[in-house]
């Protein structure tokens, strides 16, 4: 094997919690501290795999920070590879701009911050010459492709380009940098070492093109496994990789179909087996999951109305299984034509059903702006960070509210 490295991007240092940190203390300190534990195993990793180099392409801080203890935590695992001879090499992403960290923290000399213009580091690593080229955020925003600005591969040597970029653009991420695969191709170089989109990817081709996603999950939007890129290139300079799993906790949805359960001791039944079922099935150290009830069932409208009840069980549940955690019980339940309710309360059911409930209503966002307006900084971001987050979320809460009054309606009729 001629030389290996390990590529991340988006760690996000400490980064503030949306729906967790509202709903259950101890969960959400889990997680926070979670993003810690994700870079010393990346750490311990490169330590351990003796990789010739660290590459982190942006978002290593999650935004304007001012806590020294996130710099000193940080500056004591960089100086972890420091003592082994591990060079490290990092670009600012996006939220790194922001951070006051990024200007103030004073890293070994041994690690590389790429700045605000392209540069080239030229180094050997087990006697191959190989080319590290970046370029950092200087501002929050990059509207326009940064590519223009790198300069030309080292001719003989393995190049390596570090970006972070939306690339042709992903749902729930703005446009930063944004290039697309073929542009990258194109460059001559190596590899690409990206960052920005949370999601793991891969491109072969005359360059290995990867985007390693985020190594630490935040909330269940990032559910499923999260990890980063051990790269190993061979004396001809091909590229093979590996993914590792570094994530303390793992998000997962827990799809769960009700339309055999009869009565309600039979649904609490279903839904602890599932529990069970998903522990097993998923590695991790702590697993976080949000049971979704789907199906046609005649208790949809109760499980509607005792939906903290349902969340109470599956909670007793995972205490009693151990290294598991309940976001929150999601009901998809359909009652089904037969056990529509009657009367006035039918047609208003029937209404909700095909209602679009429009998101984008002024009064429902003056409600949601005003709400915001009372929120911590950190948890601004609760419903979205686009537009288009915001209206999706926004229409799904109305809609689940609206179904749960119609639950109690009910509940009070029968």
């Amino acid at each position: 094997m001629a030389f290996k490295f390990v590529h991340t991007a988006d760690i996000h240092l400490d980064s503030p919690l949306k729906s967790l940190a509202l709903r259950e203390e101890g969960l959400a300190e889990l997680v926070g501290n979670a993003t810690r534990s994700a870079l010393t195993r990346i750490v311990d990793m490169c330590l351990d795999e003796a990789v010739h180099a660290l590459l982190i392409a942006g978002d290593l801080y999650d935004g304007a920070q001012t806590s020294m203890k996130t710099a000193r935590f940080l500056a004591q695992e960089l100086e972890r590879l420091d003592a082994a001879g591990i060079p490290v090499y990092v670009i600012r992403g996006n939220h790194d701009a922001l951070s006051k960290i990024t200007r103030e923290l004073v890293l070994p000399e041994s690690v590389k911050v790429f700045r605000g213009r392209a540069e080239v580091v030229e180094t050997r690593w087990n006697g191959h010459d190989v080319a590290l080229h970046g370029i950092s955020f200087s501002k929050p925003h990059a509207p326009t492709s940064l590519l223009d600005h790198f300069k030309a591969p080292v001719p003989g040597a393995f190049n390596i380009g570090l970006l972070h970029t939306s690339l042709g653009g992903a749902p729930g991420h703005d446009p930063y940098a944004p290039c697309t695969l073929a542009e990258l191709q194109q460059t001559q170089f190596d590899y690409w070492a990206l960052g920005h989109i949370h999601q793991r990817s891969f491109h072969a081709g005359p360059a290995t093109v990867v985007m390693p996603g985020i190594p630490q999950g935040r909330d269940i939007g990032e559910a499923g496994a999260k990890s980063v890129t051990l790269v190993h290139v061979d004396d001809a300079g091909e590229v093979t990789l590996e993914e590792r799993n570094v994530a303390t906790a793992r998000f997962e949805r827990l799809p769960l179909a009700c339309s055999n359960c009869a009565d309600w001791p039979e649904l609490v039944d279903a839904l602890k087996q599932a529990l069970v079922t998903a522990r097993r099935k998923f590695d991790a150290d702590h697993l976080i999951v949000r049971p979704v009830l789907t199906g046609v069932s005649p208790l949809a409208w109760r499980a509607q109305r005792d939906a903290d009840l349902l969340h109470a069980e599956a909670q007793q549940a995972a205490e009693a299984i151990g290294s598991l955690s309940i976001d929150k019980v999601e009901i998809a339940l359909d009652q089904g034509t037969a056990s529509q309710p009657a009367g006035a309360l039918g047609d208003l059911a029937a209404m909700i059903n095909d209602s679009t409930l429009d998101a984008a209503d002024p009064r429902a966002r003056a409600e949601l702006d005003l709400l915001q307006k009372h929120l911590p900084r950190d948890l601004r971001g609760l419903w979205g960070d686009t537009p288009e987050d915001i209206s999706a979320t926004l229409h799904d809460e109305i809609r689940q509210g609206a179904l749960e009054v119609l639950a109690r309606l009910k509940a009070s009729e029968d």
